[in-house]
Parts: structure tokens; C-alpha cells; sequence
């Protein structure tokens, strides 16, 4: 069976007959590691960063005898992987699984969409490094903007030889061998003293801001209220919360607080959950992956947290925020507030005020302005 990747689409309802799940550089790495594919079963192939599942199910489609293991940090991803696994007929030949080393177990080919972040691409390279087979050969692809030469190093650091492919349509892949020295990934780690209080923070390779405090998030906790609103049994709410400072930082500072963090990416949840074991705070810190806050009932809490991703991929995409908004309004309470800090420059108050209700200013930078919108 040949795939034909023009059938596959990004997201299961898209209605624009343009829409694709793949690009140059999915197509630059099929072909490239097509004679390495050759005669491997599928349970040795395994995928990692496949945006939307093409990938995955092309290597499914050209081989037999077991499934194709992959992983996608984004659950939007995943869920675009299993309904195009749907349309195709090959929901049985492919497997979603996070990044520990059953995923890359004894593989001989994997096929890597590069990260942009280099800690991200080192997580992955120790990984396959660690459990891959001694014959495993990497393809790591991408668009030559998205690249440096900096991700050569990264591969050095766990393969012998780093090869170098032929550009094509603005992409090019690297093509590793010779795996040593691998490791699982560990998250970073720093302490951190946020106003009163001290906070433990961890992060695994690719999540915004690593084991830090941006400017902006900074700016969201030194102005969060004294006080968090709610009835007795709402958990306040990191939405979009990334290696978990906000959540770990409402949970120290009101020891009776429960709290509720939400995110889509497998590495920011991963994170999250780090950090609150870190802190001592687990027993009262949920982290779950999800679409916004899909899990949690309408009118089911009092106050969010969120400082909104504004970028999928390398793009700017406001589409990200509005939905956040959306999700925060429906499970806010009536007179429940969403507090978001935002780039000045993206100018969302008129969002928040449409899709949540009235919205105040509670601090500003030349940079980024900290708001309160009150649910209607």
C-alpha cells in the first residue's frame, strides 16, 4: 500500500480542501530514509515530532509486521494522527506513546521532525542513543530556516557520524549513526525566589522558558491577588501552565489551595508535574493534558491564571488565545475571574471582553499589560 499523503489533513474537520498534514520537509524525509526502510517491520520504526501523522503513516503504509510508535508532544497532533489513521484504515499499525524509552526500544529507524529548541532535540538524541538498536540510523528534518548548526552538535553529542543531505524545497535532514553515550531525559531544574516565596521549578527540553521565570509570567504573579476568589471546593486554575510555575506558586503561598494546571504539550504536563514533586505540593496540584480546559465542567471554577501561547510553530497565531478564552469563560462561575498576562502589542482586550466578559487593567509594562476580566 502507498499512502497518498494529499488525503491526510491537519486537523479531522477541516473543510478547506487545500489543508495539509504535511510539508516539503515530511515528503524531503520519506524519501531519504526510503532505502533504510526498506525490509525493517514496522515495530522498528518509530516517529517523533510528526506534526500531524503523515510521518508515521506513511512508514505504516510501506511496511508490515507489528505497529509504528510515535510521538507527538502536542495532544493536538495525536489527535490529528488517530483521525487520519481512521481515514486511511491503519488506526491498528500505529501507536502514540510518550518520550521514555519504550518508544524508541531496539528501533532501527527513526524518523525526527526537528524541534526548534535544542534541549528539546538533546531530550530526543539521548533518548534514541539510550534504546534504539546499535544499527539505528536517525533522520532529523526540517526546514532550513528552522535550522542552525547548533543541532549538528546536539546529534554529535550522542552518534558518530552526522550526515548532511541535499537541500530541497527550502528543507534538508540530518541523517545520524553510531549511537553512544545516551541518556533519558532529565528535567532541568533551579530554585527561584518569586516575591515571599521560594519555588522549586523543573522543565524538560522544549518547554517555554526551560526551568526559568519570563518577564512576562513574572509579571502575572507579582500582581496576582492576595486573596483567591472561589467556593470552598474550586481549584484555582493555571490554564496553558508550561512548567508549572503559576500553579506551584498559588499552591505555596495559599496552603490550602487546590490547584488545577491544564496544557496540550506532553513536555510542558511532563514538567508540571516536576515541579509540583518538587515542591512537596503534589497531593494538591493536578497537572493534566488537554485541549484548554476540555476536562473540567462548565461553571466549576472561580479563577485562571493564563499567559496565552501566541505562536504554533514558528507562526504567530491568535486563534491560540481566543480559544483559551472561550474555554476559561465556559468554566469560569458568573463572577469568577480570568487573570492573563499578554504582549501589549497582540491587543486581546477586546477579545477578553467579548468572550469573558468586562476586563480591567491590573499592571503594565512597555512590553506586556496584566488584566482581570470578570465572567458575566
Amino acid at each position: 500500500m502507498t499512502l497518498d499523503l494529499d488525503t491526510l489533513r491537519p486537523y479531522p474537520d477541516a473543510g478547506d480542501p487545500d489543508s495539509r498534514a504535511h510539508d516539503a520537509a515530511d515528503r524531503l524525509l520519506l524519501d531519504e530514509s526510503a532505502e533504510a526502510r526498506q525490509g525493517v517491520a514496522r515495530r522498528e520504526i518509530a516517529v517523533i515530532g510528526d506534526t500531524f501523522g503523515a510521518l508515521a503513516l506513511a512508514c505504516a503504509s510501506d511496511a508490515s509486521d507489528g505497529v509504528v510508535r510515535v510521538h507527538q508532544d502536542s495532544l493536538g497532533g495525536e489527535r490529528a494522527l488517530a483521525a487520519n489513521a481512521r481515514s486511511t484504515g491503519l488506526e491498528a499499525s500505529v501507536a502514540s506513546l510518550p518520550l521514555d524509552p519504550e518508544l524508541v526500544r531496539d528501533a532501527r529507524v527513526v524518523l525526527v521532525r526537528l524541534p526548534r529548541s535544542l534541549e528539546a532535540l538533546r531530550d530526543i538524541a539521548g533518548l534514541i542513543a539510550a534504546h534504539a538498536a546499535p544499527d539505528v540510523v536517525v533522520f532529523a528534518g526540517g526546514r532550513i530556516k528552522h535550522m542552525s548548526l547548533g543541532m549538528n552538535d546536539v546529534l554529535r553529542e550522542h552518534f558518530d557520524t552526522v550526515d548532511v543531505s541535499h537541500a530541497r524545497q527550502k528543507s534538508r535532514v540530518l541523517i545520524a549513526h553510531g549511537p553512544h553515550d545516551g541518556r533519558d531525559p532529565e528535567p532541568s531544574a533551579a530554585r527561584l525566589r518569586i516575591g515571599d516565596t521560594d519555588v522549586e521549578v523543573r522543565a524538560f527540553g522544549g518547554v517555554f522558558a526551560g526551568a526559568a521565570l519570563d518577564i512576562g509570567t513574572r509579571l502575572l504573579i507579582d500582581n496576582l491577588p492576595d486573596t483567591i476568589p472561589g467556593h470552598a471546593d474550586d481549584p484555582a486554575v493555571d490554564l496553558a501552565c508550561g512548567n508549572g510555575i503559576v500553579a506551584a506558586t498559588l499552591a505555596l503561598r495559599h496552603p490550602g489551595l487546590r490547584v488545577y494546571a491544564s496544557d496540550e504539550s506532553a513536555a510542558a504536563v511532563a514538567s508540571a508535574r516536576a515541579t509540583a514533586a518538587a515542591n512537596g505540593i503534589a497531593d494538591r496540584m493536578t497537572v493534566a493534558r488537554d485541549d484548554a480546559l476540555a476536562s473540567l465542567p462548565a461553571a466549576s471554577a472561580s479563577f485562571i491564571a493564563l499567559n496565552p501561547p501566541f505562536h504554533r510553530g514558528a507562526a504567530i497565531d491568535e486563534t491560540i488565545a481566543r480559544h483559551l478564552f472561550a474555554d476559561a469563560a465556559r468554566v469560569l462561575r458568573p463572577g469568577g475571574e480570568l487573570w492573563t498576562v499578554w504582549n501589549s502589542v497582540l491587543r486581546y482586550r477586546p477579545s477578553l471582553e467579548k468572550l469573558v466578559g468586562p476586563t480591567r487593567q491590573i499592571a503594565r509594562t512597555p512590553k506586556f499589560t496584566v488584566t482581570a476580566s470578570t465572567r458575566r
